[in-house]
């Protein structure tokens, strides 16, 4: 058998997407997915996205980790699925799609995804760290240096010591400018450090405005992959209408026989 797949990336966080509207494609087969993922002997990809019928929103959202297990909410993965949605015509300018945490809106245009994530309410505010799931839960810790940190090393460190076999992201962040951010994230299910994290970016601009390290509710963030913009709003001690914004490219197309 063979399918066809589409490969994508959004600040260089890369996927491999495949239409699975007919619902052909083998979800419990993780090694395959993991093979697919992997790249020295597959495609190569941070995840693997499923983009399948819905009866009462635009489409549903399938994300699988890199090692081949079903994944939480990924952002530029919403991103990119969401370019990939307007490239097979079955969207309008307002999208709603399904994913493993709920409901999300997007729009595009001209390339550039702006896509609603959940709403916030519980932030653990640590001596040196902030914990919260933005979709994803992510550790985030500001560093100097940032350019030179060995981000694999510690990220590993506290996504095994700290939070155990079910882990979490890891985010080090360092100030580079007014009201901007660098972000390297450590990604558990890929166990490396990747490009950009539309989770992780997220959870960093809550994180500083939550630490008053901003006191704006819009942050220009700047991942290994490039820049990405969110905003939101704050009322009581819940953040709403919190957007991620930025750029997706789909890179090729091909054929995967199995």
């Amino acid at each position: 058998m063979e399918m066809t797949f589409y490969k994508y990336q959004g600040t260089g966080n890369d996927f491999v997407v495949i239409d699975n509207r007919n619902g052909f494609f083998p979800k419990d087969n993780h090694s395959m997915i993991a093979e697919i993922c992997n790249r020295k002997y597959g495609i190569g990809a941070d995840g693997l996205l499923l983009l399948e019928n819905n009866s009462k929103v635009d489409f549903t959202m399938a994300y699988y980790n890199a090692d081949g297990k079903l994944g939480s909410m990924c952002g530029n993965g919403g991103r990119c699925i969401v370019h990939f949605a307007n490239f097979l015509n079955i969207i309008n300018e307002n999208i709603v799609f399904e994913a493993i945490d709920g409901l999300h809106e997007a729009s595009i245009h001209n390339a550039i995804i702006s896509l609603k994530m959940n709403d916030v309410a519980a932030i653990n505010v640590n001596s040196n760290s902030v914990f919260l799931n933005t979709g994803s839960p992510h550790h985030i810790e500001m560093v100097e240096d940032l350019k030179n940190y060995n981000v694999a090393e510690n990220g590993s460190l506290i996504r095994n010591k700290t939070y155990g076999k079910e882990g979490s992201n890891i985010n080090f962040v360092e100030k580079i400018g007014t009201n901007l951010f660098a972000v390297r994230t450590y990604e558990r299910g890929v166990e490396a450090e990747t490009l950009s994290c539309g989770t992780g970016v997220t959870a960093v601009a809550i994180a500083l405005f939550e630490t008053n390290r901003i006191n704006t509710n819009s942050v220009e963030l700047h991942t290994e992959g490039g820049n990405l913009l969110v905003h939101f709003n704050k009322f009581n001690d819940a953040y709403y209408d919190v957007y991620l914004e930025g750029p997706a490219k789909q890179v090729f197309k091909g054929e995967w026989k199995w």
